[in-house]
Parts: C-alpha cells; structure tokens; sequence
C-alpha cells in the first residue's frame, strides 16, 4: 500500500487513478494522517456455462504421456 499527499494526488489524479485500476490500494494522507484510500472496483466475474466446457472437455484427445513426463522428455532432448 503506497502513500500519497492530498496534494500529489490531485495532481496526480490519473497516475492515481490508473495504478488502483491494476490493482494498487492507494491511501491519502493529509499532514500524514490517512484521510482516504483508493482502490480498483471488484468487476463481476462470468459464471461459468458447465455444459459448455463439458462438451470442449469431451472433445479433446486423450494425451499419450503425461504432463511431467513430457515436460522431462522435452527437458532432456534439449541437453547438449
């Protein structure tokens, strides 16, 4: 959490703005007591349509090897 004047952040105010849009919780301070705090607005998230990823699911070819053992595989091909 990162703290900022009154002052900077309103010159500031789109910086501000922008870093607690990605995330950062910002806190306003006024002759350095917090007075506010700035954060990104928690956006809905889609539910998830089950039928709709069964059916990708379903399609989807069965892997010969498994994800470690190919991840070894392509690890040690790669050695010199």
């Amino acid at each position: 959490m990162d703290n900022m004047s009154l002052a900077d952040a309103k010159a500031h105010l789109s910086e501000v703005v922008e870093r607690a849009a990605c995330g950062e919780v910002i806190r306003i301070t006024r002759r350095g007591k917090p007075v506010a705090q700035i954060s990104a607005v928690a956006k809905p998230r889609k539910p998830v349509d089950i039928a709709a990823l069964r059916a990708v699911t379903a399609g989807a070819k069965k892997q010969s090897e498994t994800a470690r053992d190919f991840v070894r595989r392509m690890r040690d091909e790669d050695r010199y």
